[in-house]
């Protein structure tokens, strides 16, 4: 196990180096939703980094951080799911970021709830989220974190399920995979992804 505290202790100034996203829906409703999965994660990251993200920009509330001993840009768009890129992509040319640092955090309904599947790349795979994302940077050649919240069960309409919350065992089950993602996301900056792979994959 690494010293989480010694990842996101050291200050460092200088240009954003890597971009970390979350996915989900902006609003109070949505706060607690599988669809919401990569927000929860996002916000704890910041909890851990000792920062907040509440700052308005680049269509997303944001807040810079420290973490692996690199300067990162959390970030949860408020645009909405389906056009989550525009937040992503206006962010990505300004600090002029390749693909490569771009790390997206989403829900994975073909995941049991509280598992973890890390991807170096790959299509939208469906994720609407992702999709937009794809678009918007003309590539598929970013990072994903794709965080399990469990398949639709059979008498349940789609988008009644991803759009409410976690009760149970699933609640307790991805509130397990939460405090997995400091550690998960400083290997990631850290260029140790197979490390990070070899860990969290489920």
């Amino acid at each position: 196990m690494l010293n989480i505290q010694s990842l996101f202790s050291a200050a460092r100034s200088g240009p954003v180096e890597y971009l970390i996203c979350g996915l989900g829906n902006p609003g109070a409703k949505y706060d607690k939703t599988h669809h919401n999965a990569g927000f929860m994660a996002i916000d704890r990251i910041a909890q851990c980094a000792g920062v907040t993200v509440d700052r308005l920009k680049y269509h997303a509330l944001v807040g810079e951080a420290n973490i692996g001993g690199h300067r990162v840009l959390l970030m949860k768009p408020v645009t909405y799911m389906n056009e989550s890129g525009v937040a992503v992509g206006e962010a990505m040319r300004f600090y002029k970021l390749p693909p490569a640092r771009c790390i997206v955090f989403s829900d994975d309904i073909s995941l049991p709830a509280g598992h973890i599947r890390i991807r170096r790349k790959g299509s939208a795979g469906g994720h609407n989220g992702l999709k937009s994302i794809i678009a918007h940077l003309g590539s598929e050649d970013f990072p994903r974190v794709k965080l399990g919240v469990g398949a639709k069960p059979d008498h349940w309409d789609l988008a009644d399920w991803v759009l409410s919350e976690f009760r149970g065992a699933d609640a307790e089950a991805f509130a397990a995979a939460l405090d997995k993602l400091p550690e998960l996301c400083a290997l990631m900056v850290q260029d140790r992804a197979d490390e990070a792979m070899n860990r969290f994959n489920r």
